[in-house]
C-alpha cells in the first residue's frame, strides 16, 4: 500500500499536447498562408463514441439493452439512464461490414498477402464477399494508425507471408500464444543505429522456439504474485498518451468476452503497428540470478526466492533505442504492476545479456499509459565523493 501511494506521488502530469506524430517547422522566409483545417482521419471516427459514456448527454450511467441485427453483423445496444436514449458503440455512416472483419483485413494484408488473397480470406472466414477495392479503401483509411504499412514492401523482401509471423502455443498452466514478427525485428535492428546494440534480443526470441525450459513454468512462482517492496523513492512514473491507447480503443470494440482481450490486442499490434516485435514472451528469473545482480551489479532487490520466478510479457516493442516491455491492464489508472514489470525487465536482462539500462516498462489501457525505467527502481545513484586530483593524492600519501 505504501508503494502504491509513492507511485501516485511520483506520477508526472500528462502532456497537455501529446506529440503523437512529428511536427514540421515553417522555414524562415516562407510566407504563411491560411490553411483549411485538415480533414479528420477516418479511423478517428471508429474511436467514438464508445461505451464509456452516452454520446448524447455524456452521462456514464449506462447499461446494456439487448442487441440489434444488422445486414452483416449483430451489434450491442446501450441505454442511457440519464436521457433515456439508446445507442450503439459505433455509429459510422456507410459502414456495412463488421469492425472485426475490417481489422482482420488490415492484419492479413500487412502480413504480405495480396488484395485478392485478403478478399478470399475474408470470404472464407466470414462468408461475406468483399471487393478488393473495398479492402484498398480500408487500408487507406487506417494507414495513419497501421504504421507497418510503410515497412510492408521491405518486409516482403525478407520473408514470405507464411514465414513472417511464426508462433507456437505454450502450455504453461494456461495456454499462451508466443509470436515474433521476424521482418519487423530485422528491419528495426538494421535501419536504426540506436538499435544495433539490441541484436541479442533477436537471438533470444528465435531461440525461445527450441530452447524454452517449459518445466520451469510448471514448477515456478508467477512474477505477478511475488511480493517485493521495492524502494520507489525518487522514481518517476510518466503518464502519456500514444498509439497504444488508440489501438486498444479500436481493437477492444470487437471483443465480446473479456478473456479474449489480450489475444485480440496482441494479434492486431504485432501485425499492424511499426514497433511491436513479439507477444506473450516467456521469461524466468532464477535465485542465482537475483544473487548475481545484488552482489555483482549492486542492485537492491528485496527478494529471496527458492524457486524460479516466471512470467509472460504481453508485448515487446523496439523503439527509440530501447526495448519496451508492455503489459495491458483493463483499469490501468487503478493498477500498479510495478513489481511484475520490474521482475520481467530483470529476467529479460539476464536472458538476453542486455543491460537493464536498455529497458523501459509500461502498462496501459484504452485511456492511460504509464512508463518507467526499471533501472531507477533497483539501482540508486550514490552520492559522489569530492573529486581529488592526482597531485593531491600523492601529497596525502607523503
Amino acid at each position: 500500500m505504501e508503494n502504491i501511494e509513492k507511485t501516485k506521488e511520483n506520477l508526472t502530469d500528462r502532456e497537455k499536447d501529446p506529440q503523437i506524430s512529428e511536427t514540421r517547422e515553417v522555414e524562415a522566409g516562407q510566407s504563411c498562408e491560411l490553411k483549411q483545417p485538415e480533414k479528420e482521419p477516418i479511423f478517428e471516427k471508429y474511436l467514438r463514441p464508445g461505451t464509456e459514456k452516452c454520446p448524447y448527454c455524456s452521462s456514464k450511467n449506462i447499461t446494456k439493452r439487448g442487441k440489434r441485427k444488422k445486414k452483416n453483423e449483430i451489434v450491442q445496444l446501450y441505454l442511457c439512464k440519464n436521457c433515456g436514449r439508446t445507442f450503439t458503440p459505433l455509429s459510422i455512416k456507410g459502414r456495412h461490414y463488421p469492425l472485426k472483419l475490417i481489422l482482420d483485413a488490415l492484419s492479413y494484408y500487412n502480413l504480405g498477402y495480396t488484395l485478392e488473397e485478403t478478399a478470399q480470406f475474408l470470404k472464407t472466414e466470414y462468408n461475406l464477399p468483399v471487393k478488393t477495392a473495398t479492402v484498398g479503401n480500408w487500408l487507406e483509411d487506417f494507414s495513419d494508425l497501421c504504421k507497418y504499412s510503410r515497412m510492408r514492401k521491405f518486409g516482403k523482401k525478407l520473408f514470405s507471408p507464411q514465414e513472417i509471423l511464426p508462433g507456437i502455443s505454450l502450455y504453461h498452466r494456461q495456454i499462451y500464444k508466443f509470436q515474433i514478427h521476424r521482418a519487423k525485428l530485422a528491419l528495426l535492428l538494421q535501419e536504426d543505429p540506436r538499435h544495433y546494440k539490441l541484436s541479442p534480443l533477436q537471438d533470444f526470441l528465435e531461440a525461445t522456439f527450441e530452447e524454452c525450459p517449459h518445466h520451469l513454468f510448471k514448477e515456478g512462482i508467477r512474477a505477478s504474485e511475488a511480493k517485493v517492496n521495492f524502494n520507489l523513492d525518487k522514481v518517476l512514473f510518466r503518464e502519456k498518451y500514444n498509439y497504444a491507447n488508440k489501438l486498444a480503443k479500436l481493437v477492444l470494440q470487437t471483443v465480446e468476452e473479456n478473456k479474449f482481450r489480450h489475444q485480440a490486442l496482441q494479434k492486431f499490434f504485432i501485425s499492424n503497428d511499426s514497433v511491436t516485435v513479439a507477444s506473450e514472451v516467456p521469461v524466468y528469473l532464477l535465485p542465482e540470478d537475483v544473487e548475481h545482480m545484488e552482489s555483482q551489479l549492486d542492485f537492491e532487490i528485496p527478494l529471496k526466492i527458492e524457486k524460479v520466478l516466471t512470467g509472460h510479457i504481453d508485448l515487446i516493442q523496439l523503439r527509440n533505442g530501447a526495448v519496451h516491455l508492455l503489459d495491458y491492464k483493463p483499469k490501468a489508472e487503478k493498477e500498479h504492476p510495478i513489481t511484475q514489470l520490474t521482475l520481467y525487465a530483470l529476467a529479460m536482462s539476464r536472458l538476453t545479456g542486455l543491460r537493464l539500462y536498455n529497458f523501459k516498462c509500461a502498462w496501459f489501457d484504452e485511456n492511460h499509459y504509464y512508463e518507467f525505467f526499471p533501472l531507477h527502481i533497483v539501482y540508486k545513484l550514490r552520492e559522489r565523493q569530492p573529486r581529488v586530483s592526482r597531485n593531491q593524492k600523492k601529497l596525502e600519501i607523503l
